[in-house]
Order: C-alpha cells, then structure tokens, then sequence
C-alpha cells in the first residue's frame, strides 16, 4: 500500500536529477552532446564561465597527472586548444569536474535562453512537487550539475516554470554525491535534522552515504536507468504517484 510521503513525517525531501526527476536519456543524448558541440565556441568567445573554468582547470588537470592520468597539454596559461581538448577528454569519462560542470551549466544556460533547449522532467514530477510543498514539505535537489543548470532546467519545462516549488539547490559545492559529510551540510543549509530529510535518487552509492548521515534513502526506479546490485537494500519507487 502507498503511504503519502508527508504522513511518514519528513519534514523535506532532496531530490537527485538524472534518472529521478527527468530522463536519463535526456541528459545523455540532448545536454551533454549540447556542451559538446558548444564548447569550443563558448571558450573561444570568452563567454559566461570561461575565465572560472579556467582558473580552476589548472589544479584538476595537475590532480590528473599525478593520479597516473594521462590528460592532453592544457597550457600555462590555459589556451582555448588546451581548454577544449582537455574538457572533451574530461566530458569523454564523465568526470564530475567541478570545471567542466560551471562551464556546462553556462553553455545550457544560453541554450535554454536562446529556446534551444528546454528542460524535460517525469509527467508525474510536477504534481508531486505541488503536493509536498502543500503538505508543508520542504523540496530541495541536489545533483552534480551545477546550481545554474539545475535551475534553468527546471524553469523551461513543458509544464512551466518549477523553481518555485524548490526551496533550495545544491551541488557539489557542498561536497561529493558519494561523501555522508554532503548531507550533513545540507541538512544544516536546510536548518532540518537529517533523520526529517528523505533523499531519492536512482544511484545506490548516493543513497548509502545520506543514509550513512542519517537522512531516509528511496531508490528511483525509471526507464533507462542503470540497475542497482544493492537495489533490494532500498525502498523502490516507479513514480512519484507512489509518494
């Protein structure tokens, strides 16, 4: 039997993106090939991000060397060729590169802004949304992408703008997806305990680290999402009409 999410007393939720709220399909097959064709015009242009990709790429690029990595030359002073080839060698393992992601959110942010792109999310999403914060639930997200991606994501939906119904957004400026220290500071940014904070998300490694910080942890089932070996540690919702 479906019990409401509200009458198991949360007082908030925290919401993953990718495989949670909206299709995996759409993050790997329209933004990510988006920030991909984009990129070289982006930074040669000097737009939005640019120069803070730059300054930080550096230190990500050195981390890789010494890792035993072997990155494409970057430059010193990072040159438009390094910063291209280096970031497509980082989109090309799917790195969480704080990097890489404020200079994606910005390329998606001019995308959505020009109505080249326009965020897509579950049908059952913003009801589900509309319905905790009724019952007084605070709604936060946190995802690798960056805080600006998350929000031009969710205000270009079919079904309007969303960010409203969010009280927060959060990513890994707060710290690794896979760290239970992560949870820990948002729940202090939340001024919720994190025993009163449900965490859903379609990774079982995400979900073992707010768990190992006390939140309550809800394995998102969906289309094209990876399976989970641990999968049967969690509760398993298919749809947000299940909460």
């Amino acid at each position: 039997m479906t019990i409401a999410l509200a009458a198991r007393g949360p007082r908030a939720v925290l919401l993953d993106i990718e495989g949670t709220t909206t299709p995996i399909a759409f993050v790997h097959d329209v933004l990510f090939p988006y920030a991909r064709a984009h990129v070289r015009e982006h930074v040669a242009a000097n737009q939005a991000g640019t120069a803070e990709a730059a300054r930080m790429l550096p230190a990500e690029h050195e981390a890789d060397v010494t890792g035993g990595q072997s990155p494409p030359p970057l430059g010193d002073p990072p040159s438009v060729d390094g910063m291209v080839a280096y970031l497509s060698w980082l989109m090309d393992r799917d790195r969480k590169s704080p990097a890489l992601k404020e200079l994606q959110g910005h390329i998606w942010e001019r995308g959505y802004r020009e109505g080249r792109l326009r965020g897509q999310v579950y049908a059952d999403v913003p009801g589900a949304l509309r319905r905790w914060r009724d019952a007084g639930l605070v709604v936060a997200i946190y995802s690798s992408g960056s805080e600006l991606a998350q929000r031009r994501l969710f205000e270009s939906t079919e079904q309007g703008d969303l960010t409203p119904l969010f009280s927060a957004f959060f990513d890994t400026g707060v710290g690794p997806k896979m760290a239970a220290d992560s949870y820990t500071r948002i729940a202090e940014r939340l001024r919720v305990k994190p025993n009163e904070i449900v965490f859903i998300s379609d990774v079982t490694k995400e979900l073992a680290a707010a768990r190992n910080a006390g939140l309550a942890a809800i394995l998102s089932v969906r289309p094209g999402n990876s399976s989970q070996p641990d999968a049967h540690e969690y509760e398993q919702v298919h749809s947000f009409d299940q909460l």
